[in-house]
């Protein structure tokens, strides 16, 4: 647009000097100031319009003095002379991963720090963040376009490093780094905050240990499924035997109440009962040896 404006310009110049010269141009003079006068026209025109794509709001500045307020998406009728820097408010994120094509940067851009052991970590780590629009011209007047590298990276990288120093390698790698992760988000969320910044979520892709923390770490969780195995065979047996020891229990109860419940008389009457039975078959044969005895009963098979 500021083009325009200048060929606008020059073109009037040039206009007006063939006109009072004896120039054979002068002739074009007319049309060349006309030209002139057209090409400022639309350079003016398309100045005073600024579209702003959505997911991003507009800074203004006028001689290098940033405004304070914002233009946000849409179509807008501006002063010409401002100059409009566009500013992402969507999510960004910013990845540093030892995995060469995975980072922001190119190569290793892993996190090494040191443990509360000495030991040095590993990490990768993915930073999910925006900007707070209205922050846009503070953020343009005191960091720039760039901060994405003057504030994201470094902020990032120090505040792990500081936090790290407060737990052992082993810790990080399992049983403490749910709390690791949410105590340097809380110290990064409030760097971020400062700055204009919001921090959305902190991703800990991965934890790298030295090749011999990772076998002792490995040994130590074989060793403890193993004691765990055997607590459940143990408390299986337990189970077993006590259910062993109920039952037996239950026969003797049983026995002790049969051997002391029946009678002379009832043995006498369970038997008269079961020789009814039989003598009310009709393969069987009844005979009276005498008048004290119980009569014998036999099968024709």
């Amino acid at each position: 647009m500021m083009i325009l404006l200048i060929f606008g310009v020059i073109l009037l110049i040039v206009g007006f000097n063939i006109k009072s010269t004896d120039n054979p141009l002068s002739k074009f003079s007319p049309a060349v100031r006309i030209l002139g006068f057209v090409l400022i026209l639309v350079g003016v025109a398309s100045s005073m319009f600024k579209q702003i794509d959505a997911g991003k709001v507009g800074v203004m500045s006028l001689y290098g003095k940033v405004q304070p307020d914002i233009l946000e998406s849409g179509l807008h009728v501006i002063n010409p002379l401002l100059d409009v820097t566009d500013f992402d408010i969507q999510t960004q994120n910013y990845t540093m991963s030892a995995i060469h094509s995975e980072g922001a940067q190119q190569g290793d851009d892993a996190i090494r720090v040191l443990s509360n052991d000495g030991l040095e970590v590993i990490i990768d780590l993915t930073v999910l963040y925006r900007i707070v629009p209205e922050s846009a011209p503070k953020i343009f007047k005191q960091i720039g376009e760039n901060y994405t590298d003057k504030i994201v990276r470094p902020v990032t990288r120090t505040r792990i490093r500081d936090n790290a120093v407060y737990y052992d390698a082993v810790a990080l790698y399992s049983t403490k780094r749910n709390e690791f992760q949410q105590r340097i988000f809380k110290s990064i969320e409030d760097d971020f905050k400062k700055r204009g910044l919001i921090l959305e979520q902190l991703l800990i892709r991965n934890i790298n240990l030295p090749e011999s923390v990772k076998t002792t770490i490995e040994s130590k969780i074989n060793a403890e499924q193993e004691a765990q195995k055997m607590q459940f065979v143990l408390q299986k047996e337990k189970q077993e035997a006590e259910r062993k020891r109920v039952e037996a229990q239950g026969i003797a109860d049983y026995q002790r109440i049969i051997s002391t419940g029946l009678s002379d008389k009832q043995l006498q009457y369970e038997q008269i009962k079961a020789q009814k039975e039989l003598a009310a078959s009709p393969n069987s044969k009844i005979i009276f040896m005498n008048g004290k005895s119980a009569p014998v009963i036999l099968s024709d098979k």
